[in-house]
């Protein structure tokens, strides 16, 4: 069974970092894209980054991208998400997400479609 478990999340001042981490298991780690998504209050899910395990390259959604690294952990199966200058728009609850299928970061991946879901963890900046 697919287990994805984040932690890390919490409370933090504008401009300041967070690190998000997403421990995983049951299944082999290198064999499927892998990264994030958040829901902010009122809004629809959206996604953030991802990591393609076929070239290990990093895609960013344009509003993070300057401010949050996306990085693995081979030995732990862990997928992280550094966040740096945080922003009051950038409180949501983060997501990790797998692709169901695809070692590739592709849009059925950033549709949120064909993944499998963490439960979440909350992350809020204040002003």
């Amino acid at each position: 069974e697919v287990q994805l478990v984040e932690s890390g999340g919490g409370r933090v001042q504008a401009g300041g970092s967070l690190r998000l981490s997403c421990a995983t298991s049951g299944y082999m780690y290198d064999s499927y894209a892998i990264g994030w998504f958040r829901q902010a209050p009122g809004k629809e899910r959206e996604w953030v980054s991802c990591i393609s395990m076929s070239d290990g390259s990093a895609h960013y959604t344009d509003s993070v991208k300057g401010r949050f690294t996306v990085s693995n952990d081979y030995a732990k199966n862990t997928v992280y998400l550094q966040m740096a200058s945080l922003k009051p728009e950038d409180t949501a609850v983060y997501f990790c997400a797998r692709d169901w299928y695809r070692n590739y970061c592709s849009e059925y991946f950033y549709s949120g479609g064909e993944v499998h879901w963490g439960k979440g963890t909350p992350v809020t900046v204040s002003s």
